[in-house]
């Protein structure tokens, strides 16, 4: 990893950087690359895939239907009604 790579992700990530910090930065980022390298040799072509990695169980209630408020008890309360609807301000 060099400064230049480093300076081209500051101007990306909008950072400004001293000298210092790109020294720095470029260590630490080889340091980084080092250890998704060490990753890409894992043996993980024999694991079966997940899309995630906790069993996840479908937590969702059944579709039934209830009773619900008729429309003129839903717009009981509204300040702003007209023609059995609710009106809200205008936006364009």
């Amino acid at each position: 990893m060099d400064r230049t790579l480093v300076k081209q992700v500051a101007v990306l990530a909008r950072l400004t950087l001293i000298e210092d910090e790109e020294k720095l930065f470029a260590k630490e980022l080889e340091k980084v690359l080092d250890a998704f390298k060490t990753l890409a040799t894992a043996p993980v072509k024999t694991l079966p895939q997940t899309v995630h990695p906790v069993a996840v169980k479908n937590r969702t209630r059944s579709d039934t239907i209830e009773p619900s408020l008729t429309q003129k008890e839903a717009l009981a309360n509204a300040k702003n009604k007209k023609d059995g609807y609710f009106v809200g301000p205008r936006v364009a």
